[in-house]
């Protein structure tokens, strides 16, 4: 029983790696809001080196492809004041580490958990008007502006009377629930 656990853990380590690093950064960002680059850039090259020598070059080339849609996921979401560059990093970090189907996967699922973890944050605070207001003049401000930089702006100017959610929590969580849940954490 205990070769058999030695064995997953030597074909999956990489999982716990990436695993174990989106713990840290959960927590860095739970105390700080924001996940640090000495996180997000090791994490990236990381997977880039760990994919080209276990997989040579077809590896590292789904390494980018991985890095390139943990960006392209959270981009958007950046692009207009909506969270972080450094949620953004480690989503990219994670394509690095799984490549793209799993990150979308992932990111999926974290975006379900970061759903459900603002409800809660907004229903304990009693806020539920005053954050459905805001969402509906976001969403309304996305659909008529359309303008990044102006949505940026005025993001910037919300900024002070919204509740923060580090995303880097969500990302941790729903990553890790994916991996458990696909038997990788084997």
């Amino acid at each position: 029983m205990l070769g058999g656990m030695a064995s997953a853990l030597a074909q999956n380590w990489h999982i716990w790696f990436v695993s174990i690093v989106l713990v840290v950064a959960a927590v860095i960002d739970g105390r700080e809001l924001k996940v640090p680059n000495w996180i997000t850039f090791p994490l990236v090259i990381s997977g880039w080196i760990y994919s080209a020598v276990f997989f040579g070059w077809a590896g590292l080339a789904w390494s980018l492809v991985g890095t390139g849609v943990g960006l392209a996921l959270l981009l958007p979401a950046y692009a207009i004041g909506g969270m972080g560059a450094g949620d953004v990093k480690l989503l990219a970090g994670v394509g690095a580490w799984v490549w793209g189907t799993v990150t979308f996967y992932a990111f999926c699922v974290s975006a379900i958990v970061g759903g459900l973890i603002a409800v809660a944050m907004i229903l304990y605070q009693r806020k539920w008007q005053h954050h459905g207001g805001q969402f509906r003049a976001i969403l309304t401000e996305i659909l008529v502006i359309r303008d990044p930089n102006r949505l940026s702006a005025m993001a910037a100017d919300r900024k002070s009377t919204m509740m923060l959610l580090p995303y880097g929590i969500p990302i941790a969580i729903g990553t890790i629930a994916y991996f458990a849940f696909t038997g990788m954490l084997t």
